[in-house]
């Protein structure tokens, strides 16, 4: 499953793709997601074409959906320079998944992506931030909002757990509103290969050696 998503690389719609296993799941047991596609395209219709692409489903139609309990996905806008469209090889990725509580108003929603967008100020370990608000929410479970940073390797992701002070002030500033949030680390390997992220997560049936 994860060499055959990885291939799909060379689709003229993929800026970058890195599929592989989740390397840490920070949330409750409840989210049993043991694996991660992570894809950037240019625009939203690039990503709907690779969507729609042969490759991609005979891929999926192959070697995901057959194995795969269930599929979470969420889609959000960003802006990158296109130096850093594709990740380093061997850094680490730490994603936030927000789900807010029922009936909150739009301007709520705008206060909480405020909140996100101040975060990499307060870590310079942070190579690469980016947020936003999901736009495609038939897969995602009710989760709305989404934000991804980079991190050079271990070492910088644990210093980040360490900086408890911090985490914590901006946790409170937005913990009243959320219902539920999701955070997973994710390792780029070596030998994978305004813009759209797309993450997607996948829980196999069985495990699976790749």
């Amino acid at each position: 499953m994860v060499t055959r998503l990885n291939g799909l690389n060379s689709l003229d719609e993929v800026l970058h793709i890195s599929a592989g296993p989740i390397h840490r799941n920070r949330s409750s047991s409840s989210f049993n997601f043991t694996h991660m596609l992570h894809g950037r395209y240019k625009t939203k219709e690039d990503m709907w074409n690779y969507r729609a692409h042969q490759s991609h489903v005979t891929v999926a139609d192959e070697s995901v959906y057959p194995i795969c309990d269930d599929i979470m996905a969420i889609d959000w806008v960003t802006d990158l320079d296109e130096s850093a469209i594709v990740p380093k090889s061997g850094s680490v990725m730490r994603l936030n998944f927000l789900k807010l509580k029922e009936g909150l108003g739009e301007s709520v929603k705008g206060d909480v992506l405020k909140v996100i967008g101040g975060i990499k100020k307060h870590f310079g370990s942070i190579e690469q931030f980016t947020f936003g608000e999901n736009f495609s929410p038939a897969r995602a479970k009710g989760f709305s909002i989404a934000s991804l940073a980079i991190l050079p390797g271990f070492n910088e992701l644990e210093a980040l757990d360490l900086d408890e002070q911090v985490a914590k002030e901006q946790k409170e500033k937005v913990k009243g509103l959320l219902d539920s949030v999701i955070v997973l680390d994710y390792v780029i390997h070596h030998n994978q290969l305004v813009l759209d992220e797309n993450i997607e997560v996948s829980s196999p049936q069985k495990v699976m050696n790749f």
